[in-house]
């Protein structure tokens, strides 16, 4: 897709920062479609609109966007790895945009479900592209910031759908323009992230796997400003070719090979991204997301213009706590952010049942204070932490289909929860808030003792810390990523280098001979 791509921001910093803003970009109109419906459902034009509809049909029609999301991850599974990178982030917004139309349009219920669906099949492709499109052009030691500002831009979007819906429910005229105008504006930001993406630079580990070697060379050079004999394009040239070497041992990654236990142990990674982003969701974030106005209304008791203005000021504690790891997460790591972060969302909705299950005002009322620590909470952790963990979890040849499946865990289980979020909220009242504290508290021994430390190591070391065998992944893990910090990030040699040393090593010490010595030697002079 070379022919289609015009390198019009430059060299060196300018392209990554262009490759940054057009992913940051993508994910506030992600944001956006996730928060405008919040302000939304409750508008009475729009209830009229559609014949007045009960919890349960309300819930379907806002989770049916999430369904199509889970759509696009699919598709984007058997098509993502064809269109590459770029071509799928068009693709993408191709759907959102004939789905904004259709929403905006929409005047019965079967076309606003339709609608929705189309939306959010082009959420699903762009979501499960983006946050690996930018760990692919991202050097290591700011991946993590690079990646996690990306959720923090989600929260930046759902603010501003949030105070625009809030702004718009006092306008009456033309009817239904209160509703209509914050849906159809998500136009714009698609039509913004084509042209953006027009002048930008393919994938170079995409390229590099296709074989196409002399666009991928130049892609890096472009991005680093650099020449193929640089020390920093050459190291990353060589490892992304020894990790594909190492990857394609067992062939092409199809849906029969995702539970493959082979050398570099794809199926235990694609499990474990699934995992990741099934935490992001079952924690009860869109309770917050999509029903926190409902909430305040029908658990605490608000007024439905007072529940959308705090409910604005609950999602601007999203976009305070994701500075955290904007700037912060290559230092802290991974692990540590979902561990505090699970707890602490726990105890956020541990007390916000016991003080709505007092049924006192007063206990009501100081109820909402935890809705905010639950959100400030959530941006600093477990919001950004998945996104990032996703496509650097994974080896190259499984990284699109990888990060499909990955990333249709979030919209699946987004989906279960927003189904059910209206119809817990007004049969079980507070003790809809138990069932995700439980989870929450669940999920903190997971991530210790099942999901290694990546933080400021390569792709390609992630690989290996995999293909190394002789120990569990969470302890190399924690071995490596102590000796990157040691040397601020970058060490002399590479990780890569290393494994294949102690490969050889290893063949000698097993075989004892001058011949498994010979041959070994001969592999070493083959190597260099």
């Amino acid at each position: 897709m070379a022919k289609f791509q015009y390198n019009i921001y430059g060299r060196g910093r300018p392209l990554r920062w262009a490759i940054t803003f057009a992913c940051q970009l993508a994910f506030v109109l992600f944001g956006y479609d996730q928060g405008v419906f919040s302000g939304i459902v409750g508008n009475q034009h729009f209830r009229e609109t559609f014949g007045n509809p009960d919890d349960s049909l309300t819930g379907i029609i806002v989770s049916i966007y999430n369904l199509g999301c889970f759509s696009g991850c699919i598709l984007n599974f058997f098509i993502g790895d064809y269109l590459g990178r770029r071509l799928a982030m068009w693709f993408a917004m191709c759907w959102i945009i004939v789905g904004a139309v259709l929403q905006t349009s929409a005047f019965s219920v079967p076309h606003i479900l339709v609608a929705r669906y189309i939306t959010g099949i082009g959420t699903g492709i762009e979501t499960s592209t983006v946050p690996m499109y930018q760990a692919e052009l991202a050097e290591a030691h700011r991946r993590g910031r690079l990646v996690c500002s990306e959720p923090l831009f989600v929260g930046i979007g759902i603010v501003i759908s949030y105070f625009f819906d809030y702004g718009m429910s006092y306008v009456n005229a033309p009817p239904g323009i209160a509703w209509r105008l914050p849906i159809a504006c998500q136009i714009i930001f698609a039509f913004i992230v084509v042209g953006m993406v027009f002048g930008l630079p393919e994938s170079p580990r995409y390229c590099y796997q296709k074989g196409r070697h002399e666009e991928a060379i130049k892609i890096l050079c472009d991005v680093y400003d650099g020449t193929p004999e640089t020390p920093k394009i050459a190291r990353e040239q060589q490892e992304i070719m020894e990790a594909l070497e190492v990857e394609r041992e067992f062939g092409e990654y199809k849906w029969r090979n995702i539970l493959t236990k082979d050398k570099v142990q794809t199926g235990r990674r694609v499990l474990l991204a699934y995992g990741m982003q099934f935490m992001n969701q079952m924690g009860g974030i869109n309770l917050v997301v999509y029903f926190v106005p409902t909430a305040l209304q029908e658990n605490v008791g608000l007024s439905h213009n007072t529940a959308l203005l705090i409910g604005g000021g609950v999602q601007c504690m999203f976009v305070l706590g994701s500075l955290y790891p904007t700037f912060f997460i290559d230092r802290s790591g991974r692990r540590p952010p979902m561990i505090w972060g699970s707890i602490g969302l726990g105890i956020s909705m541990m007390m916000i049942s016991v003080l709505l299950s007092l049924n006192k005002q007063a206990a009501s009322s100081a109820s909402i204070a935890f809705f905010f620590t639950y959100m400030l909470i959530f941006g600093a952790s477990v919001n950004c932490v998945p996104w990032c963990y996703v496509p650097e979890i994974l080896p190259l040849h499984a990284r699109a289909k990888g990060t499909a499946v990955g990333i249709s865990s979030n919209w699946l289980w987004n989906f279960f929860v927003v189904m059910i979020t209206p119809v817990i909220i007004n049969r079980l009242q507070w003790k809809a808030y138990l069932i995700f504290m439980c989870l929450n508290f669940a999920f903190v021994p997971l991530v210790y003792f099942c999901y290694p430390e990546t933080a400021n190591l390569t792709l390609e070391e992630i690989d290996f810390i995999f293909a190394d065998h002789s120990k569990s992944t969470v302890k190399v893990s924690k071995e490596l990523c102590k000796e990157r910090m040691k040397y601020g990030g970058a060490r002399k040699g590479s990780f890569v280098e290393q494994f294949h040393s102690d490969e050889r090593e290893r063949r000698r010490s097993k075989r004892g001979d001058s011949e498994g010595t010979a041959v070994a030697e001969h592999e070493e002079e083959k190597n260099v």
